[in-house]
């Protein structure tokens, strides 16, 4: 049947790929998360066991139809189905007699005979069903075959948004009953198959697969909308319907996989949360979400070196409305997925000393926190707490507008965020290096009292900033010059990964000065500093921001806050410069000599001339030196 987005063109391409990664005869279970008409399901049946899933329950329907036609026998019927219903002229003015034809309305859906039929061919299944004398099986292939016989004389124009204002030739003719398949399939199946009918991301957790087939929408065409008529056929529920069109209640069943943002969203968590080892995902070059986002992702969760895509050439379903000479290509995109706890989330903010390029070496020292609270007193852009295998945090930093940074994308909704933040760049005409435009918000954002500034709208500022950095002056305006850089997709897919991981977590935040903390942490919990560095200055430390500097006895407080917390058996970790462009931090040197805390050099970014060490108090975890 005709249907929008089908992958049949592309079977041979997914296939060859799955073939090439050596995932074929592997006793693996294959999940075609949007099954749509089972195409790729049904293809890769031979060596897979099946999960399919679809939000549309007629599409369910339709793939394991298809998916078990080669087990069809209709013992107990002890008829040809087909020829039965096919050798008699009985009609029922049933539901789609009165509604989907011009009858009782002026729909013209279908003929009065072809829909009198409808409604005998869907009562005579339903009757075979309840009285025992079909298998589920054989009621699944009986309804994927009535689906298929109905789009062979449907009046429309290849989807069931509306019909046809004129009868078209097809839809003249007398409807045949015809199987959807061949029940002498070239794919014989004896594996175990799995229905759900979800929105994917409400199952991604809970559904055990090996391989992750994603073939999702891909524009704003809502398929509720356009195969409203078929969900009809195959509930059987006689539903409330549209005056106009007919249409059942699309409410239910519309998608956010449709809409810009909710699509990129969506497609972080499905890849975060699923349990399967490999992904395979299929989009089109027309699609909502860019290549360059769904790299970025996809990058994000797979083992290095294993992300793959390639460009495929298709023919992409066109009707008369949509006819066009573009060309059009689909990408397939493979992973292979990481160990969920060697997976790296990256703060959206561009913060001075970050420390995401480090995470892996820092987990390796890092003992068991599972039931502790973490720590993290220096907060900066959150690389190091929001990547710890802990669920409750202690967020804390001395700039108040840090904090409610980091804050914000916990607090607030993720599409709420970025709409408003798209809103603005709109507003102010935002561009890389339109230093009138920059300005203009810059100015607007310092006119509003700072204890009642939108985070948010500081975040878009910061967007649009010479390298994205966060620096105030004494007045606590925001003092940044413009630059080059912009809200591309890169910055997208942190924001949006970021804020998911944060919201999962239980993270508390304060705005205090370090050593005010005493009084909170305790036996139980572990404490990671990554204050600034005396050999090193950036806008945070210079103390001319309004905030405070970092001293030598700004140094000499972290060092006994150090102290303490190893006198009341509070494991910690400090992350440090000891040496930089050849200079030594002789004063702290000079305080570890004197204590038996275990300093680690740990690997810096190539090209920077500094020693990074991580001091902890206690034995190494896995016995790490």
């Amino acid at each position: 049947m005709r249907f929008l987005g089908n992958k049949e063109s592309m079977i041979g391409e997914i296939l060859k790929l799955l073939g090439d990664k050596k995932l074929l005869d592997k006793d693996y279970t294959f999940f075609d998360a949007f099954t749509g008409t089972g195409s790729v399901a049904d293809a890769v049946k031979e060596n897979f066991n099946i999960v399919i899933n679809d939000k549309l329950e007629w599409c369910t329907k339709y793939a394991y139809g298809r998916i078990v036609a080669s087990n069809i026998q209709f013992d107990k019927l002890k008829v040809n189905p087909f020829e039965f219903l096919n050798n008699n002229k009985i009609i029922h003015k049933g539901f789609f007699y009165d509604n989907y034809a011009p009858t009782e309305t002026s729909r013209m859906y279908f003929t009065p005979h072809n829909a009198g039929r409808i409604d005998y061919f869907r009562d005579t299944i339903e009757e075979w069903k309840n009285s025992g004398k079909i298998t589920n099986d054989e009621y699944a292939f009986l309804i994927a075959s009535l689906i298929e016989s109905v789009s062979k004389v449907a009046n429309v124009a290849g989807v069931y948004g509306a019909f046809l204002k004129k009868w078209d030739d097809r839809a003249t003719k007398e409807i045949q009953f015809i199987p959807v398949t061949s029940l002498e399939t070239i794919f014989p199946f004896d594996g175990k198959v799995e229905i759900y009918n979800e929105e994917v991301e409400n199952i991604i957790e809970k559904v055990e697969c090996d391989v992750l087939y994603l073939d999702p929408p891909y524009t704003q065409n809502q398929y509720g909308t356009q195969y409203h008529l078929l969900e009809t056929l195959v509930l059987n529920d006689n539903p409330s319907i549209s005056k106009i069109t007919g249409s059942r209640p699309t409410g239910p069943m519309r998608s956010d996989w449709s809409k810009e943002y909710k699509a990129h969203i969506l497609f972080d968590k499905v890849i975060a949360k699923t349990k399967a080892k490999y992904i395979v995902f299929s989009y089109s070059t027309d699609g909502i979400m860019s290549k360059s986002y769904i790299e970025a992702s996809l990058k994000r969760y797979a083992k290095p070196g294993t992300y793959e895509c390639r460009k495929v050439s298709y023919k992409k379903y066109q009707n008369w409305k949509t006819k066009s000479s573009k060309k059009h290509y689909e990408y397939l995109f493979f992973i292979e997925k990481e160990d969920i706890d060697k997976v790296v989330i990256e703060s959206p903010l561009n913060y001075i000393g970050s420390k995401s390029k480090m995470i892996q070496s820092l987990r390796c020292y890092i003992p068991d926190i599972e039931n502790k609270t973490f720590y993290d007193i220096f907060g900066g852009g959150f690389n190091v707490g929001v990547n710890m295998g802990t669920s409750k945090i202690v967020f804390n930093d001395i700039n108040k507008f840090v904090v409610d940074l980091v804050e914000s994308f916990q607090k607030y909704d993720t599409y709420e965020y970025i709409k408003f933040v798209k809103r603005n760049i709109k507003k102010f005409n935002l561009e890389p290096n339109s230093k009138e435009a920059y300005m203009n918000i810059r100015n607007y954002y310092n006119s509003i009292d700072y204890s009642k500034r939108d985070p948010r709208l500081l975040y878009t500022v910061i967007l649009y900033g010479f390298n994205q950095q966060i620096r105030f002056n004494s007045d606590f305006n925001f003092n940044n010059p413009v630059g080059m850089r912009w809200f591309n997709d890169k910055v997208l897919e942190k924001l949006v990964s970021f804020s998911r991981t944060i919201k999962e977590k239980k993270v508390s935040f304060y705005n205090e000065y370090f050593t005010k903390l005493k009084d909170v942490i305790n036996e139980q919990d572990f404490v990671y500093m990554d204050p600034p560095y005396m050999l090193t200055t950036g806008s945070y430390n210079d103390g001319k921001r309004g905030f405070e500097g970092w001293s030598i006895e700004h140094e000499d407080q972290l060092l006994k806050f150090a102290d303490y917390l190893n006198s009341q058996h509070v494991k910690f970790m400090i992350s440090y410069v000891l040496e930089h462009n050849g200079e030594v931090n002789l004063h702290l040197n000079q305080w570890l000599s004197n204590r038996n805390y275990s300093v680690i050099s740990i690997p810096t970014i190539p090209g920077r001339k500094r020693k990074e060490v991580v001091i902890i108090n206690y034995d190494c975890p896995n016995g790490n030196k």
